[in-house]
């Protein structure tokens, strides 16, 4: 079992759930709290959350699949995001912010599922 807090890749996924609830989310009309700020929340938190869970199981396969949720979420966070600018909700800068940090995550969790997959060759 591995110890979620010690990855960088949840440091990381945190970080960005963190910043997509106080500065992205607050940034919609009021009109979309209950469809896209819904969502955009909960596909951003869904990334950590799923990274964490994965830690709990007990082989690298079970814990793949965990990671692809996260790589689903992250992508789902994207859309919203981009959606969210595309609409207005949010600026050009804000954006660029949000999706450096996406692009990040999503490239640390495509990296580790690599890794998991070939195989960690020991010494």
């Amino acid at each position: 079992m591995r110890d979620y807090k010690k990855l960088d890749v949840w440091k990381k996924s945190h970080e960005m759930y963190l910043h997509v609830k106080k500065n992205i989310a607050v940034k919609f009309p009021k009109e979309e709290k209950y469809e896209m700020v819904s969502q955009l929340n909960r596909a951003a938190l869904s990334v950590p959350l799923n990274i964490v869970e994965g830690c709990g199981r007990y082989t690298d396969k079970d814990f793949a699949h965990f990671l692809d949720n996260s790589l689903g979420s992250v992508n789902e966070t994207d859309y919203c995001c981009y959606a969210a600018f595309e609409l207005g909700y949010i600026t050009s800068s804000e954006y660029e912010i949000i999706n450096r940090m996406v692009n990040e995550v999503r490239a640390m969790l495509i990296s580790f599922l690599k890794f998991l997959r070939i195989g960690n060759p020991k010494p």
